[in-house]
């Protein structure tokens, strides 16, 4: 089992290797030829010993890492994690909570939340954020993307949320946050945040933020329409246009200090999707940019568990959006704007925060890093070196949000939303099942058909043992923990296979995103008792 799990895992990396020294989603041309490309599945330059009696994986080729470091052709990697190691590993960023059964507003529709998040890249990419909204009605849960170094999504999941609530106020509440900015009195908060011990925040830049949430509240009372708040689905996709155009903005403006410019041209540069819940009172709106994802879990009447989309997944993959950019762009461009189902055949997902290389003109780019001081140069600040092919036309992305409604059913359970690492290695209704499960503790098993009836010994076998994973007790209390462990781990049979969750757990930083995304998850308990 361990050889099998080891090899598997090895020829995955060496799939995905011609992806990896790009941190993410970028691609950049100059170092990824399309020759490259075409044959990154190519695994002939793997040759593996494995030493089973050591559980240890010796590689015979040389490797070099994203920083540049050579491996020794007999470097070994110890794969042998014990079970409270892996749980140490897994568990060491999850947060479960108790959301207060009544709201400013009301009954809550929200009973808990669990989340977690497992890092590839060093440092994390990802970023999530929960918080309810004090001066509105509802919960706000969010999952950040990041591609290109973590500062967007950084930034996008400390502000988002603001600027989403900010917009559903009436305009009396707008009027006392101005009142109290002129006077010099506490601002009343708008948010209560749910925050993990590891959740950290631009203190350097928080001032440039209030300074512009100010900046949008006043433009909100400054119009005439703005009254009772704009309803959910309008304030998420004003919000994430205007949070998109501030980044933007913030990266051009002269600023007060070289921290807060560097930062505002790592933000900018940098790039982030996002996928934002508002929980209210009697249903789900999400505000999707990008290609992370939320789904609903529904118990059916039978007891069995279905999935139901509330996003669509932005990439280059789902044909309605490949044609929605199409049409942004001369018909000259059509055959060049999207190659290898990537944005000028370098970036995945087709909607995101910051990205200006994918926005401003080359002249702006250039003006904008060569305001520089002299003494930061743009590799200080993480920025990636390369010319994007056919730029002809920009701005080739945006961060406008596909926002969809659900009523909330009795039947409807829970909400996942989760970055793309999960997804990479999960289906949707998967993902229902296990927190369904995990919910109920029970794990339903459909009548054997007449065709199986029919199967040879080996497959019966075969059969027997995927009915017997299912059948496995949670190990883990938190549900995105749990959903994060069956999506590295689970085995050939669906069995949860711990020799390869292990392996999967122990390699090195610098090997760790050959073969795998950042995974981030929230599980988002829903108080179906609401009539």
């Amino acid at each position: 089992m361990l050889r099998r799990s080891y090899a598997s895992i090895i020829e995955r990396a060496s799939r995905r290797g011609s992806d990896i020294p790009n941190a993410l989603q970028y691609r950049p041309p100059a170092v990824f030829p399309k020759q490259a490309h075409q044959h990154r599945h190519s695994s002939s330059c793997w040759n593996l010993s494995i030493r089973r009696s050591e559980h240890k994986l010796c590689t015979c080729v040389p490797l070099t890492t994203q920083s540049g470091r050579q491996l020794s052709t007999h470097q070994d990697f110890d794969f042998q994690l014990s079970r409270m190691q892996m749980d140490s590993i897994l568990r060491a960023n999850e947060q479960s909570v108790i959301v207060p059964e009544f709201d400013v507003r009301g009954l809550s529709l929200v009973r808990r939340f669990e989340s977690n998040y497992l890092a590839a890249n060093t440092p994390n990419e990802d970023r999530r954020s929960a918080a309810t909204c004090l001066q509105a009605k509802g919960t706000l849960f969010g999952i950040f993307d990041g591609h290109g170094g973590w500062a967007c999504a950084q930034a996008v999941s400390e502000r988002l949320l603001y600027y989403i609530t900010i917009a559903m106020m009436p305009r009396g509440s707008l009027e006392e946050l101005e009142t109290c900015m002129e006077r010099g009195r506490p601002v009343p908060p708008v948010l209560r945040w749910y925050k993990h011990h590891t959740d950290f925040n631009y203190r350097d830049s928080a001032s440039l933020y209030i300074h512009h949430l100010r900046v949008f509240w006043q433009e909100l009372l400054d119009s005439h329409e703005h009254k009772e708040g704009m309803c959910p689905s309008d304030a998420m996709h004003y919000a994430f246009k205007r949070l998109d155009a501030d980044i933007s903005l913030e990266a051009q403006v002269p600023l007060s200090n070289d921290l807060m410019k560097s930062t505002a041209i790592q933000v900018a540069f940098a790039g982030s999707t996002a996928c934002v819940a508002h929980v209210g009172p009697k249903g789900i709106h999400v505000a999707n940019a990008g290609d992370c994802r939320a789904v609903l879990g529904v118990q059916e009447a039978d007891g069995t568990w279905t999935a139901v989309p509330l996003s669509q997944d932005h990439n280059c993959q789902n044909q309605a959006e490949l044609e929605r950019i199409r049409a942004q762009h001369p018909p000259s461009e059509r055959q060049t704007v999207v190659t290898d189902d990537r944005i000028l055949g370098v970036l995945m997902p087709s909607r995101a925060f910051g990205d200006v290389r994918f926005k401003w003109s080359h002249e702006l780019q250039r003006s904008i890093l060569a305001s520089l001081e002299s003494d930061v140069h743009p590799d200080s600040l993480n920025l990636y070196h390369y010319t994007l092919p056919n730029y002809l036309t920009p701005p080739y992305l945006d961060a406008t949000p596909e926002v969809t409604y659900h009523k909330v059913r009795p039947q409807d359970r829970f909400l996942i939303l989760a970055t793309d690492g999960l997804w990479d290695e999960l289906r949707s209704q998967d993902a229902v099942r296990l927190v369904g499960e995990h919910l109920s503790g029970l794990h339903l098993q459909s009548p054997i058909s007449q065709s199986e009836r029919q199967l040879k010994l080996g497959q019966l076998h075969q059969l027997l043992l995927k009915r017997q994973a299912r059948a496995s007790p949670a190990s883990d209390a938190n549900a995105a923990t749990h959903l994060i462990r069956h999506a590295l781990g689970t085995g050939e049979y669906g069995e949860l296979c711990h020799e390869k969750l292990a392996s999967m757990l122990a390699l090195p930083q610098d090997l760790a995103r050959m073969y795998r995304d950042d995974i981030t998850a929230i599980v988002v308990y829903l108080n179906t008792q609401i009539d």
